[in-house]
């Protein structure tokens, strides 16, 4: 088997990996939008279940309403989250995540947990470097 690829049942599959380095690399795009913190807090918000738009936007303190709903899309386009459009009157709106959202929440988990563990020691760093540069 050729470097770069898999087999899946029996069937060779690309599994090409760009270099994120590079500025016009799709991995990086899609790094761009992992790291963005309303995709991360969007995300872990909809792990409990599916939510209104307006219900999301009460949930995630300072986002504003032209934010969510470009990162809503955004993640959308990306398979990250589904759209539920229910013809009542109003228009009902849910959003859901995805099981490729899920599987994102699953890797961002050991980073939340770290930030929120870690917290204590990066103020006293923060602290530290404000003592020295001013």
């Amino acid at each position: 088997m050729q470097e770069g690829t898999e087999t899946s049942s029996g069937h060779p599959r690309e599994t090409a990996r760009g270099d994120v380095r590079a500025q016009d690399c799709p991995t990086r795009l899609l790094l761009d939008r992992i790291a963005d913190k309303w995709t991360t807090l969007l995300l872990t918000t909809l792990d409990d279940g599916p939510m209104r738009f307006n219900a999301l936007k009460r949930r995630i303190g300072g986002v504003s309403q032209k934010m969510l709903s470009q990162s809503l899309r955004q993640m959308e386009r990306d398979g990250l989250v589904l759209r539920h459009v229910e013809a009542t009157v109003p228009v009902r709106v849910t959003y859901e995540i995805t099981p490729l959202g899920r599987t994102l929440v699953e890797a961002l988990r050991p980073m939340i947990d770290w930030a929120e563990t870690r917290m204590d020691q990066v103020e006293a760093a923060r602290r530290a470097y404000d003592a020295r540069v001013v």
